[in-house]
């Protein structure tokens, strides 16, 4: 999967949030915290749930901590060198 870029990863991630969100994809911004944007407890599940299927990560050995679920910004950075490790 080393050949997904950092947009790649970015779109993809701004598309499972709106979509988990029921939001429109133009109001998702990469720079908000998840968690203002309403993402809870049952929906951070879902968001973990697929980026395990479309980064084909298992992500309890990727080192992610909580603080890199802050934003989609720092999400994507974060998942771009998990997947380039």
């Amino acid at each position: 999967m080393s050949s997904q870029s950092l947009n790649d990863i970015k779109k993809k991630l701004t598309e499972e949030v709106a979509m988990i969100l029921c939001q429109n994809i133009q109001a998702i911004s990469a720079d908000e915290p998840l968690h203002d944007m309403g993402l809870d407890s049952l929906s951070f599940v879902e968001l973990l749930v697929s980026i395990e299927k479309n980064f084909n990560l298992t992500l309890i050995n990727t080192n992610l901590a909580k603080e890199d679920f802050s934003t989609i910004n720092t999400l994507t950075q974060r998942l771009f060198e998990a997947i380039n490790e």
